[in-house]
């Protein structure tokens, strides 16, 4: 495999994610296209099977990175973002392909509780999450992107699945 096949494969899903984390459409592609640069520029000459977690690590250190910068803003210039639209926020997915138009308004609404539950955690449990639900991580990879101990990745993810869970039974009920 390419690096250009790689990153082509990999950028739907890094800019949700990166979308998930930001909130935000242009900070997002801002991040994916500094990420897919970096791995580009320092990592190319990597083997192929070393791409997903390198691009990862560096995918999750430019949004670490991002919460940093938003956090001075807001401190030094107390910069507030706007709320995020729920429409911005939707995961296009096969989900929302149907032939009966109820089915397919019901699959957004699906699909944008579980996008607003997914904002509303802890940054690294969204992190902890998305490595290993959508993108298929196992614990040692994630672990290792995340910078962070198999322990650490396993009570994050726990506690992203039990608020999610949550989250969602109460809207559901």
């Amino acid at each position: 495999m390419t690096l250009n096949q790689f990153l082509k494969d990999a950028q739907n899903r890094a800019f949700i994610t990166a979308r998930l984390a930001t909130g935000n459409e242009a900070d997002a592609l801002d991040i994916v296209q500094d990420s897919m640069m970096k791995l580009a520029k320092s990592y190319s000459d990597k083997k192929s099977e070393d791409w997903p977690a390198l691009f990862q690590r560096i995918l999750q250190n430019s949004i670490k990175d991002w919460y940093r910068k938003q956090k001075v803003r807001r401190i030094l210039w107390w910069w507030q973002q706007d709320d995020v639209s729920e429409e911005s926020l939707t995961v296009e997915t096969d989900l929302l392909i149907s032939e009966r138009p109820e089915q397919c308004h019901q699959n957004q609404q699906t699909l944008n509780s579980i996008n607003k539950a997914l904002r509303q955690l802890p940054f690294r449990q969204q992190q902890a999450f998305i490595l290993r639900a959508w993108w298929e991580y196992s614990t040692e990879e994630t672990a290792e992107i995340m910078d962070c101990s198999t322990s650490s990745v396993k009570t994050h993810y726990s506690r992203a699945n039990n608020a999610l869970q949550t989250y969602l039974r109460g809207i559901i009920r």
